[in-house]
């Protein structure tokens, strides 16, 4: 069983950065940015809380899918910056959106997550027939806890929303979802301390010893090093799961992080570049909001359309990493 996207929405914060805007506070300049990174501007959220970004994204995609929020059963949010340990983002948007009849709960997959939410609500229509309707909203605000002293990493991130409302059908799907937690220390960000007398694995917290909390860390040599493996083997995996070659796919749409990282897998692949969606030039990196904004704005603009085949790759903290194949 595979999945029908019926409709799509996103949120942007209304300010926005770009490489110039960073040359008031750190030693960097455009041109460097956009050689390393791809990235030209970012939006970058103000007052904008990361639920209200997930809602108004939310609420476009259900009005674009045509139904009514109580025929919503489940929502779904993946974010690393919700504004609450507890509730849940998602049970937030169920509530304001009148999704009354569904459950909601949040997933912590970091750039991963909107690849890792689309999988669990597959699977969920797959296992329950009385579920009619799945949201799926990915929503950050890197902008929270990103170290603008560090010129390497606070050039990169964006903050912004998308969603999507899926149904289940026939359609072609495959997937594949991995973790390798052996790397968790390369990308990382602490929301509180543990205190010497309970900490249980002082080899694992020592890894995490000297970093600030509440302050993004990434290695950005290693990090790099995993991602341009983890793209090609991600969609490899699924498309293997679905025996299917890199010539059926119509449009990949990786996890915008930096456009070296797409442009190595790409050649990994042997795919050329006009066949990926790349909104990182805009956006930046939004983590779990990435793929999902691409898939937004390609949609909005007539490039995808109906019938053909989509490969959705994730790959980011944890380290996670996975892929999606499907027909849209």
């Amino acid at each position: 069983m595979g999945i029908n996207i019926l409709g799509t929405g996103c949120c942007l914060p209304e300010q926005k950065l770009s490489n110039n805007d960073f040359c008031r506070f750190i030693d960097t300049n455009d041109e460097w940015i956009r050689t390393r990174t791809g990235i030209t501007e970012r939006p970058m959220s103000g007052w904008e809380p990361t639920w209200y970004l997930g809602l108004n994204a939310s609420m476009q995609a259900v009005e674009r899918a045509g139904i009514d929020p109580k025929e919503i059963g489940l929502v779904i949010g993946c974010s690393v910056s919700s504004d609450f340990l507890t509730p849940s983002m998602a049970s937030i948007i169920q509530h304001k959106i009148g999704a009354v009849n569904a459950a909601a709960f949040d997933i912590n997959a970091a750039c991963t997550g909107f690849v890792y939410a689309l999988d669990t609500a597959r699977r969920f229509l797959d296992t329950d027939s009385s579920l009619k309707y799945v949201l799926v909203v990915a929503a950050e605000n890197l902008s929270r806890f990103v170290d603008f002293t560090d010129r390497s990493s606070c050039i990169l991130f964006g903050d912004g929303s998308a969603a999507a409302v899926i149904e289940r059908s026939e359609k072609l799907y495959s997937s594949h979802l991995a973790s390798d937690g052996s790397g968790a220390n390369l990308l990382f960000a602490r929301s509180m301390d543990v205190a010497e007398e309970i900490k249980t694995d002082k080899e694992f917290e020592t890894e995490f010893a000297d970093m600030p909390l509440h302050k993004l860390y990434q290695n950005g040599k290693e990090v790099y090093k995993f991602a341009v493996q983890a793209l090609p083997k991600s969609f490899e995996l699924a498309a293997e799961k679905a025996g299917i070659t890199i010539d059926d796919i119509d449009w990949f749409i990786p996890h915008q992080a930096n456009v070296r990282i797409i442009e190595t897998a790409a050649k990994k692949l042997g795919v050329p570049m006009d066949k990926f969606i790349i909104t990182l030039d805009h956006y930046g990196n939004t983590s779990s909001s990435s793929i999902p904004l691409a898939l937004n704005e390609a949609l909005e603009k007539g490039i995808i359309k109906r019938g053909q085949k989509l490969a959705l790759i994730g790959f980011g903290a944890g380290l996670t990493y996975g892929g999606i194949i499907i027909e849209y």
